[in-house]
């Protein structure tokens, strides 16, 4: 049966042929959701300044998309240097609402409650014997940490610097083989599929008196991370230190900087009018008058707490006295913010 063995060894070839076309079609690369591209376009968008930072952040994030990191660790570890108000935390929530979609979606340990050595046991449950240890309670959102297959969890212990330093030893082994077995032995808490960030001040103040000096900003630059690096080994055990991947020192916000910051705040006052489907138009002398008070101690939180105390109050009395007007404008007037219907002039 010629006609049926040439059929058969036609089948055969068609087979092998899509066997082949199936090994060497494009495989994922990860088991990762999140688009690299589309994080660090929501970052770009909301922290001004920091584009050093962000580049880092844009590479750890590619490495993490790759699965090519150590299994056996956290996907990464960052520790963010730098004055308050320049953007550490928030980093933190914008990733958090780019790989979860909920800026609160990530475990927040916030170390300035844990001063004393004792409040380890907040971190690592409490041993046998003391109450809560059968329960293996700790300040851990063990979901949070865990992620999913699809999407890493986020962990932040925020304002290092502050917590003991039993508190801060208590982490080496989460930092190095990413688990955490509680006192009491009864539970492991996995970080392996974890991006853990920390956050200090730590040397700010020192970095800080470099800006004020008629020096090149080079020079400046390496004097600011001299100051911090000299404060952190001040500070923290070397074991500490070198469980960390990435140490990223953020700039001031002065300058330039502070109008673009302050369009981001804006921006976001005028996405929580549009809700109301109110719209407001701000002169630039109103943004100068900001920008002029601003106090570069307390970066853009300071911005925003202008913005809250001068330009809101205005608004809120504008709107409240005729609530059926829908397009304000914002204006300077002997040194006052004033808000006043956009069709009056």
């Amino acid at each position: 049966m010629p006609f049926v063995n040439e059929l058969i060894e036609h089948n055969r070839t068609q087979l092998a042929q899509a066997s082949d076309r199936e090994d060497h079609a494009p495989k994922p690369v990860s088991r990762f959701l999140f688009d690299v591209e589309a994080v660090m376009a929501l970052l770009r968008s909301r922290i001004v300044g920091q584009d050093a930072v962000l580049g880092e952040i844009e590479a750890m994030l590619r490495v993490v998309k790759a699965g090519i990191g150590d299994p056996e660790r956290p996907l990464t570890v960052n520790l963010f240097l730098g004055p308050t108000g320049v953007g550490k935390t928030e980093i933190v929530r914008l990733l958090a609402q780019a790989i979860h979609g909920k800026p609160d979606a990530f475990c927040r340990i916030d170390m300035n409650t844990l001063a004393q050595e004792h409040y380890a046991a907040a971190l690592t449950g409490a041993p046998p014997g003391y109450v809560g240890s059968k329960e293996g309670t700790t300040l851990f959102d063990a979901e949070a940490i865990a992620g999913s297959f699809s999407r890493p969890g986020i962990v932040l212990f925020d304002e290092l610097e502050k917590a003991s330093r039993e508190v801060v030893r208590s982490l080496l082994n989460v930092l190095d083989s990413g688990r955490l077995t509680l006192a009491a032995g009864n539970r492991t808490l996995d970080f392996r599929n974890a991006l853990v960030f920390m956050t200090s001040n730590i040397g700010a103040r020192q970095a800080a008196r470099w800006e004020r000096w008629p020096i090149p900003r080079m020079g400046r630059a390496a004097l600011r991370s001299r100051s911090f690096g000299q404060a952190l080994h001040r500070h923290f055990d070397p074991e500490f230190l070198n469980r960390i991947d990435r140490t990223l020192q953020f700039e001031s916000i002065q300058g330039d900087r502070l109008k673009a910051v302050l369009d981001v705040e804006l921006g976001k006052l005028a996405q929580r009018l549009a809700r109301q489907g109110v719209r407001l138009q701000v002169d630039e002398a109103v943004k100068h008058a900001i920008c002029r008070a601003h106090d570069s101690r307390f970066g853009a939180r300071d911005l925003s707490r202008r913005l809250r105390t001068r330009l809101e109050p205005a608004l809120a009395e504008a709107l409240l006295r005729d609530p059926g007007e829908r397009v304000w404008r914002a204006v300077l007037q002997d040194g006052a913010i004033r808000v006043e219907p956009l069709a009056s002039d």
